[in-house]
């Protein structure tokens, strides 16, 4: 009862302060809605005079009428939104109604995600990313991409706005990045309180990351199209699929003794009803770090796990996620840790690239999210983020792996066809 009561001191609070987040959210994406409303009837009076020009010439000049209005969208958006064609007969994709219905970044004719569908899919993300401590991007991803819609929306300004193309691209990239960084904030507090973090390998992939992170964005933002972003995406899911199949054989497994006997040992200790031993940090030094985990020893070179964590954060803020599905691997195969204290440390290196990606995206390169969806996806990030930590200690460390490289197969194959080959060779095609 008393374990209880203390993690409800975190988790009221901070629920209430998701509601009202998503209450926050929902007024502002209605606000702002209205007020454009308001700017896009004065841009449409605008865009009918030109109609007919617009159809007397349609055979030569296509998509050629701009709206040259923001309709009422403010920032880097807004600029961009000026610069896109206006719908005719004759023009009738990578163009914009200034009439149709609000929809994703308040933009007319946009998709409009459904906030019941986006909550249900976040409690998923949240669940996987907390459970594996990977994929929580990658299945973020996959929902604004596809179950919501968005890259084929942006897809269509790919030859009419090129610049809009990107940007619906960054803002997918950054949308991932909230839903994970979330998500790895409440994991790092749950796998903390049960002593499954190696703090010291965290900090050392953590200090990596940040040069990754910052440096990645500077240099991508508003320059990858979805298409290509889409197939590189894939190919670093598939490839590292390989990969962790391979540290699931008996072969792999031989060589990671000190990783099975500890999983055993907390597997065991979890069937009792008792975890109270944790990690221990023995030893900590700029070239070796030693710690236990249920009295087995593991050790590790700070400096190596940095230079990894600088290489991880450069691929996963490039993709817009959260990296856990290198970092994963990194410390399973490469530091040859168990799947246990994996989930925890891969939770903090994530939340640390997160904020520095988010920051860097948003404040530096102007970068937008849609908040009425972001709020809705956060509340369903915390459920699921607070119920994996607790399941994950009844499902054996073999199967987690296993979820893990099922995931990764699936997902790297339907977006490596889509993004190379323009369609997907799994369903939902």
């Amino acid at each position: 009862m008393r374990k209880f009561q203390k993690v409800s001191r975190f988790l009221m609070p901070a629920f209430i302060f998701l509601v009202l987040l998503w209450v926050y959210s929902l007024y502002s994406g209605v606000y702002a809605s209205e007020e454009a409303k308001k700017m896009a009837e004065e841009a449409h009076k605008a865009a009918a005079q030109v109609s007919a020009t617009a159809q007397a010439v349609a055979g030569v000049a296509g998509c050629n009428v701009l709206l040259n209005d923001s309709l009422g969208l403010k920032g880097k958006l807004g600029k961009i939104i000026a610069k896109t064609p206006v719908c005719t007969p004759t023009c009738t994709k990578g163009c914009i109604d200034p009439n149709a219905p609000r929809g994703y970044l308040g933009i007319p004719g946009a998709p409009k995600p459904n906030p019941i569908a986006g909550l249900l899919w976040a409690i998923w993300v949240g669940w996987i990313f907390s459970t594996v401590g990977a994929f929580g991007g990658i299945m973020a991803g996959v929902g604004h991409i596809t179950i919501f819609g968005l890259a084929n929306y942006a897809k269509s300004f790919k030859k009419t706005n090129p610049a809009l193309n990107k940007f619906l691209t960054d803002t997918i990239r950054v949308s991932n990045m909230f839903l994970v960084g979330l998500s790895a904030l409440v994991s790092t507090v749950n796998y903390w309180r049960m002593k499954r973090i190696v703090g010291p390998l965290a900090i050392a992939l953590a200090i990596g990351a940040v040069g990754g992170a910052v440096g990645i964005a500077e240099l991508t933002a508003g320059k990858i199209s979805l298409k290509a972003y889409i197939g590189y995406f894939g190919l670093a899911v598939f490839a590292v699929a390989g990969f962790m199949w391979y540290g699931t054989t008996e072969r792999a497994r031989a060589k990671r003794k000190a990783a099975r006997e500890a999983a055993k040992r907390f597997e065991e200790a979890a069937k009792k009803g008792g975890e109270a031993e944790g990690v221990k940090v023995v030893k900590f030094g700029l070239t070796e770090c030693v710690f236990t985990f249920y009295g087995v020893e593991f050790r590790f070179n700070p400096v190596l796990a940095a230079l990894g964590g600088l290489v991880i954060a450069t691929i996963a803020v490039f993709l817009g996620i959260g990296g856990g599905f290198l970092l994963v691997p990194f410390m399973t195969d490469i530091v040859k840790l168990p799947m246990f204290i994996v989930a925890g440390t891969s939770a903090f290196v994530v939340f640390v690239k997160m904020v520095v990606g988010i920051t860097t995206y948003m404040v530096l390169k102007g970068v937008q999210v849609w908040w009425p969806l972001i709020g809705t996806e956060l509340i369903g990030i915390f459920i699921g983020s607070m119920v994996g930590p607790r399941t994950q200690k009844y499902i054996p460390d073999i199967w987690l792996k296993r979820l893990f490289v099922i995931l990764a197969i699936y997902v790297g194959l339907r977006y490596t066809s889509k993004g190379f080959l323009g369609r997907s060779i799994v369903p939902p095609y």
